[in-house]
């Protein structure tokens, strides 16, 4: 039996290492098809509701597979341009902050930062311009990991549930809640209305014409990335748009700007939607969700933003049932 139960293992570990060899190579599309079927799903769940899932699910795959085509156009078209706009703000984003007197400690987090974070995007950068067509692979490998996400998330989540252990299905069923939270705080709240600021941003950098096409795109990209993090929000990028019209002898401009920036990216909108959102912290303080985000970033590249976060929310969870179960037993042996 013994000697069944080591051939067993080691055909499970060969088939989980072929496994991770199959998915690793598609790992972002599929997490990056998970993030937009949670975030559209109250959408697909409405709409399903009058024409059916399956023609809801093809209906809003059909659309997204239009953006994700528009997308790869202007990739094409725009990526060198966003590539070295990305990197000037990101160099004068950096030495603007390193300016101040912080910390020996954090100064140095703060310049690691600035130096990865810029390897890292010439990285994705190179290793995309060079291989448009692995692009449009993973692209296609997201928008059929979408739609068929979205058509069976009922029995998935149904799935899901019956594989959690008969014992200790408490615990397992809050982290899946804590992860949910998370999630709904990150994805449905701050990241689909940064993505929407962002979009805004970068029309206005556009029309006011502070940058050019690949400028605005960038700028855009900062914005939802600012929203992101504590603290810091989009209005320090209308701000600098504003300040850049200013001081190009354009006052009306920049005063209108400056309204436009208010009105549809920081703070009109904050206040607005602030019941809807949720705390900014998403269920971990300051520090921590800034530690999930760029630690996060750092580990796995880009889906890590998603990553990090979820990973500490559900790290909180553990150690508050540890505490319970201590005290608990503190309790009973007294």
């Amino acid at each position: 039996m013994e000697l069944e139960a080591a051939v067993w293992i080691v055909i499970s570990l060969v088939v989980l290492y072929l496994v991770w060899e199959t998915v690793s190579p598609i790992l972002s599309p599929l997490i990056l098809a998970v993030t937009l079927a949670y975030i559209l799903y109250p959408l697909h769940e409405r709409l399903s509701k009058r024409v059916g899932n399956r023609v809801s699910a093809f209906t809003i795959t059909g659309i997204l597979t239009i953006l994700t085509f528009l997308f790869i156009i202007g990739y094409a078209l725009w990526i060198n341009d966003v590539k070295q706009s990305l990197a000037y703000y990101i160099d004068a984003f950096f030495k603007w902050l390193l300016e101040f007197n912080l910390p020996e400690a954090i100064y140095e987090l703060v310049k690691r930062l600035a130096e990865d974070i810029s390897r890292r995007f010439e990285e994705y950068v190179l290793g995309y311009t060079y291989s448009l067509p692995k692009l449009a692979l993973q692209a296609i490998v997201m928008v059929f990991a979408f739609y068929g996400i979205l058509v069976n998330t009922r029995s998935i989540r149904e799935e899901i549930y019956s594989l959690l252990p008969r014992e200790n299905r408490e615990l397992a069923v809050k982290l899946l809640e804590s992860a949910g939270k998370t999630l709904h705080n990150l994805l449905r709240g701050w990241l689909a209305v940064s993505v929407l600021k962002g979009a805004a941003i970068a029309v206005g950098f556009y029309i006011f014409s502070i940058s050019s096409a690949g400028g605005a795109i960038a700028a855009g990209i900062f914005t939802v990335i600012f929203e992101l993090l504590p603290v810091l929000g989009g209005w320090m990028i209308w701000l600098a748009g504003a300040a850049y019209l200013f001081t190009s002898g354009d006052t009306l401009g920049a005063a209108v700007f400056a309204l436009y920036g208010a009105v549809l990216v920081s703070p009109m909108p904050d206040y607005l939607l602030r019941s809807r959102l949720g705390k900014r912290e998403t269920g971990v303080n300051s520090l921590i969700s800034l530690v999930g985000i760029f630690g996060g970033y750092i580990a796995f590249g880009f889906v890590g933003i998603i990553i990090g976060p979820v990973a500490l929310s559900l790290l909180g969870t553990l150690l508050e049932e540890w505490k319970k179960t201590k005290e608990l037993k503190a309790e009973t042996s007294s």
